[in-house]
């Protein structure tokens, strides 16, 4: 992954040192109202990081020890790290094979009395079944947390990621489409839980302080309950405002680049691809590969001869139970789970991505699973 990065977002950034005011101020309020405009949220709320927004959005649901949220395992730490931030117990729940999603009906058998929240993960930028999963937990009042970390310009019956959910939680991380460098940012539906965010990420004050500088005279904030210091800089927020600008084009380029990858690997035999689900639009965050279980040789050592041949790839998406900070945390079975993580790699996928360097991509990956896994039109007719 390469950030489109460029001379506006130098510009801006220079800017807002200029201006004199380079921590939480009118750049932040700026890039949440853009934020929000953009996705069709009622409010949009910057934070330091997606993971701080996961744990705030947490706190806003009411979640606590004794508590149980179902995560997948199949996410980035910090999905199960936030639940545990909070003293409630992760309870890890299987995939979907080709969304590498939750679905309603991977959470519903993991549902007791203790449910009180289900994180739901747009893994790789794919949408998951936003509505199947609303249709299981709302009538049984489990809050649903959105961690669309990866999944800015993805889109859900036909609406952008941000507007379904009560919360949905964004991450600006160099590897996603749109970046602060660090940064993150909760959508937010009830008007009451967004007073109540902002007043969390900027350690429980009742006047932020801009809001005091505003004032023109001397105000004094109250501290209302244990909070957190989970603030974006305007450094930031003035990067994201161009980068927001970019989000289409970013989209485009990614998805004519997936096709050209799904057509050019269509003959490789037992091979699985990033796709759109069929209630949606990938934004291709990442583009993966699941490697057949007979391929005959492991993932690690397709990843090896890529390097060799000067193409850059990453392991698939982590497991969270399979780390030593969950070992011994109890489970049920998750072998599409452990299938994915075990076979599958990441292959380069950023907007300056040439069709040259894409194909030399292709060729070395080629190379490094062996000719003998391409499909022939007699195999198939065979078959």
């Amino acid at each position: 992954m390469k950030p489109w990065l460029g001379e506006e977002e130098a510009q801006a950034a220079a800017a807002a040192v200029a201006s004199g005011w380079v921590a939480q101020g009118p750049r932040v309020k700026a890039f949440e109202d853009a934020f929000a405009t953009r996705m069709a949220a009622s409010h949009a709320v910057a934070v330091s990081s997606a993971t701080a927004g996961l744990h705030l959005a947490l706190v806003l649901v009411g979640v606590g020890p004794g508590d149980e949220v179902i995560v997948p395992s199949l996410s980035f730490i910090a999905t199960a790290n936030a639940v545990r931030y909070v003293g409630a117990t992760p309870v890890f729940a299987d995939v979907e094979l080709t969304t590498m999603n939750l679905s309603a009906q991977t959470i519903s058998p993991l549902i007791t009395a203790r449910t009180k929240a289900v994180i739901l993960v747009h893994q790789a930028g794919a949408p998951a079944d936003l509505d199947g999963v609303h249709a299981l937990c709302d009538p049984a009042g489990i809050a649903v947390v959105e961690d669309a970390a990866c999944a800015i310009g993805a889109t859900y019956q036909g609406a952008l990621i941000g507007s379904h959910s009560d919360l949905a939680v964004f991450s600006f991380h160099p590897r996603k489409l749109v970046t602060t460098g660090e940064g993150g940012m909760i959508a937010i539906r009830p008007d009451q839980w967004a007073v109540r965010a902002r007043t969390l990420r900027e350690h429980g004050m009742s006047l932020s302080a801009a809001e005091r500088h505003a004032q023109g005279a001397p105000a004094f904030e109250q501290y209302l309950e244990t909070a957190f210091n989970y603030r974006m800089t305007d450094l930031q927020a003035a990067v994201g405002i161009v980068q927001l600008g970019r989000l289409e084009p970013m989209v485009a380029r990614r998805r004519e680049l997936a096709q050209r990858y799904q057509a050019a690997l269509a003959d490789l035999d037992g091979f699985l691809t990033a796709t759109d689900p069929t209630w949606g639009t990938t934004n291709y965050q990442s583009f993966w590969v699941l490697l057949p279980d007979d391929l005959g040789v492991e993932r690690n050592q397709v990843m090896a001869r890529l390097h060799e041949l000067g193409v850059s790839s990453r392991r698939g998406i982590m497991a969270a139970h399979l780390e030593q900070a969950y070992h011994g945390h109890p489970h049920v079975a998750l072998p599409v789970t452990e299938r994915l993580t075990r076979r599958s790699l990441i292959l380069p996928l950023y907007h300056h991505l040439s069709e040259s360097e894409q194909d030399q991509v292709i060729a070395a990956l080629r190379d490094a699973v062996g000719a003998n896994h391409r499909r022939s039109m007699s195999t198939r007719v065979a078959s």
